[in-house]
């Protein structure tokens, strides 16, 4: 199998190219329409660097408690100034929602940015109480899997729902493909990085992944869901890049499943 082929997204859906300069043009709209409300906090530091930062989206109301959400971009690209729109989903239905940068390979390891969204989750989590909700998107859906093992026992007992989109759960594959010359992972840190070496959190756990993704990505998904013994979600017509859309729609089952208990 080609592996390098197997993990490419882009060059398996028409039109690929108009998807980032879209996602950046809907998240900036969305910060200037918040930020004019007086629901955005942007800029929010979590630890040290120019990328350790958060935005934070605030609701109406008093918020019911947290969402974190998790950019992707195989741990080498984007930042969280791509996805601000995706909040709005559970912003709409009273929750605030924080979005991270982190470092990027290569120069930090995979493990090293599992720590840095830890601490993000841990900051955001002095800023607004209750129930904690995190969702992530394909390396983010990673590490959002992640968290339940990494995150300071105070903060992990708040995990409320876990919701890892097209993740990337099994992290040995990588290791044959070409970016491996930037994500540099090892046969120890595979093990260590992969959430189906790690204990499922307590918390409940929905893997929801395109039912029109590439078979990699679907058999990532499904790994994950049998190896933890958590609930699939295999949304029909959605590939890699337009299965997050949901979350930017209030009434989307997405959404509902990632604030159900």
């Amino acid at each position: 199998m080609d592996l390098d082929d197997a993990y490419a997204n882009a060059a398996h859906i028409p039109d690929s190219d108009a998807y980032p300069p879209r996602w950046t043009a809907a998240a900036e709209a969305y910060r200037q329409r918040l930020s004019v409300a007086g629901r955005a906090r942007l800029g929010l530091m979590y630890g040290h660097g120019t990328r350790a930062a958060l935005d934070l989206f605030l609701p109406d109301t008093a918020p019911k408690g947290l969402v974190v959400f998790v950019h992707g971009g195989y741990w080498l690209r984007f930042d969280r100034s791509s996805w601000s729109h995706l909040a709005e989903g559970a912003r709409a239905r009273g929750w605030a929602v924080a979005m991270p940068s982190y470092d990027l390979c290569p120069r930090v390891r995979i493990s090293d940015i599992t720590r840095q969204v830890a601490s993000a989750v841990t900051v955001a989590a002095t800023e607004i109480p209750g129930p904690i909700r995190l969702a992530g998107h394909s390396a983010g859906g990673h590490l959002a899997a992640r968290m339940g093992a990494v995150l300071d026992p105070d903060v992990a007992t708040r995990l409320a729902h876990i919701l890892p989109i097209s993740p990337l759960s099994d992290l040995r594959p990588l290791m044959q493909t070409s970016m491996n010359a930037d994500l540099r992972i090892d046969e120890a840190e595979a093990r260590a990085e992969s959430p189906i070496y790690t204990p499922p959190p307590a918390c409940p756990v929905t893997v929801w992944v395109g039912s029109d993704e590439r078979p990699a990505f679907l058999d990532q998904a499904r790994k994950l869901s049998k190896v933890w013994q958590c609930d699939l979600v295999e949304d029909a017509g959605k590939h890699h890049f337009d299965v997050i859309d949901a979350l930017a729609d209030p009434d989307s089952a997405m959404v509902a499943r990632l604030l159900s208990d």
